[in-house]
């Protein structure tokens, strides 16, 4: 009897692409002419600080795309900036 999951095949190839370089982790960029400097994506996440005039610098655009909880935060930061200036490669 096999103790795989269902989605054992998918995580797999889902491994083997990141390994061979073919899928990479999702990136954060803002589109700097469309930010109004609200700070929503400095709150939400921590590879993001705001500058002296509160719009966002990214320190850390690249989100690991193994871990959900950072995976949610970047989707929620996208849905929720009120000027949709954020968006992810």
């Amino acid at each position: 009897m096999s103790t795989t999951s269902p989605s054992a095949p998918a995580d797999r190839r889902r491994s083997t692409s990141r390994r061979l370089g073919l899928a990479g982790d999702p990136v954060l960029a803002v589109d700097r002419v469309a930010c109004s400097g609200h700070g929503v994506c400095a709150q939400l996440l921590d590879g993001v600080t705001l500058d002296e005039w509160g719009y966002p610098v990214v320190v850390e655009a690249r989100v690991d795309g193994d871990d959900p909880v950072a995976l949610e935060a970047l989707a929620a930061a996208v849905r929720l900036c009120p000027a949709r200036a954020l968006y992810r490669r």
